[in-house]
């Protein structure tokens, strides 16, 4: 699934939290909104297996959510809603497409790496791919209570994560073709350990079937 949605599956995750402790309304939007985005943080360094972890987030969620339920604070909710957005992040791209450069295409066998039992988790595909017609229809439905029930910041926070998706989504096909266009013209110029930085699918133009590594 694309960044914007992962966003607002995390924010949409703090929505109890102004209810059960509105005080704290805005430390738990802003821990889901980072929570929601941190996973991707490796998208050039192993991709959806540097920093996703769809059991061990959700190992320690589970506790961290209990502790700030009965003792909330700065100190107990941000840790709590963010372990929460980065457990609902690796988990939902399991249920999307693989790591190939054309996810539509359904030849990756690769989704997310589970750390736990060491292999990786095939996709799913209930979202064909990210930036899919699904993927922009999860992120409208995300956005909906949220602009409800938030204010200020966040709620243009809310609003620039649908632009990006929508944005996102209309071009999505055509980036393959585009990355491609621009490796052949900039690659030549480009240092060896710049080429080196960029995952195998994008210089290759088309998926890496050896797998993850730092090159995917």
């Amino acid at each position: 699934m694309m960044l914007p949605t992962h966003v607002l599956a995390g924010m949409a995750l703090a929505i109890p939290v102004s209810f059960v402790a509105p005080e704290f309304a805005g430390v738990g939007l802003l821990a889901g909104l980072l929570g929601g985005m941190f996973p991707d943080l490796d998208m050039y360094v192993g991709h959806r297996k540097t920093l996703h972890y769809p059991v061990y987030y959700s190992v320690f969620a589970v506790p961290s959510l209990v502790v700030a339920v009965f003792l909330p604070s700065i100190w107990t909710v941000f840790p709590a809603v963010f372990l929460a957005g980065a457990a609902v992040h690796s988990l939902a791209d399991v249920f999307g497409g693989g790591l190939e450069l054309r996810p539509w295409e359904g030849t990756s066998d690769r989704a997310v790496y589970d750390h736990y039992r060491e292999r990786w988790i095939s996709p799913r595909q209930w979202i064909s791919h990210d930036g899919s017609p699904g993927d922009l229809l999860l992120s409208y439905a995300l956005a909906f209570p949220l602009l409800l029930a938030v204010e200020g910041t966040f709620h243009w926070a809310v609003i620039a994560a649908l632009a990006v998706g929508s944005v996102y989504a209309a071009v999505r096909r055509q980036l393959p073709t585009l990355a491609a266009v621009v490796l052949d013209v900039a690659g030549p110029w480009l240092p060896e350990d710049v080429l080196s930085t960029i995952p195998t699918r994008y210089r290759d133009g088309h998926p890496d079937p050896a797998g993850s590594g730092a090159s995917d």
